[in-house]
């Protein structure tokens, strides 16, 4: 039995790590499809990544590090230490995840995107019922959520949008806003912190 992987060139991995793991939907079978890694990533020992998972250029993950299947990463995005990204995500470009965060299936991640460590996103309402089915977060480009934050299912992140350190948000925030406290309130963001388009800081 074996994954069909597609690694691109000048990729360095750092033995052990596991690439293109079946899921579920391919236990038993011979062959199935794997991983793809873009040029130039660095993949570093006890990284897990799952089979139909999709990493763009320049990525990199820390140590034991669980992608699983049908994660989409875009280029030049570092996945810290420790960090679960647990299936059917979609992450974008230049984005830094720092250790230990979880990120569950559902959630989608914009570009420029920075999760701190330790940050805990939810899909799942009123577990371990299922009732109202699973939603993942939504952080649209430039958001930034500090350490120890936890996103109830749902939340949408708003462009350029601030979560502060142990937050926990349980409403929408606003583009270019800042939630703090637990449960969040919503507060002005700073002018300082403000992006005015998608290169710029005002």
């Amino acid at each position: 039995m074996s994954a069909k992987n597609a690694i691109g060139k000048n990729v360095t991995i750092f033995e052990p790590v596991q690439l293109g793991f079946p899921s579920r939907e391919h236990i038993g079978k011979n062959e199935w499809n794997g991983v793809v890694i873009g040029d130039g990533c660095i993949i570093r020992s006890g990284s897990i990544i799952y089979s139909d998972v999709i990493m763009g250029k320049g990525c990199q993950t820390g140590h034991n590090v669980l992608i699983r299947e049908k994660t989409v990463i875009g280029d030049y995005t570092a996945v810290g230490t420790a960090t679960v990204i647990d299936g059917n995500v979609t992450i974008g470009t230049n984005v830094s995840i720092q250790s230990q965060a979880y990120i569950p299936p559902g959630t989608k991640i914009g570009n420029n995107v920075f999760i701190g460590p330790n940050v805990v996103i939810t899909n799942d309402m009123y577990p371990p019922t299922g009732i109202g089915g699973l939603q993942g977060a939504t952080i649209e480009n430039f958001a930034a959520i500090g350490a120890n934050a936890t996103l109830i299912p749902g939340v949408v992140i708003g462009r350029g949008s601030f979560v502060a350190a142990g937050s926990v948000v349980t409403k929408d925030v606003p583009q270019d806003m800042m939630a703090i406290g637990n449960p969040a309130k919503i507060k002005d963001l700073p002018k300082a912190m403000r992006k005015n388009d998608d290169n710029n800081v005002v």
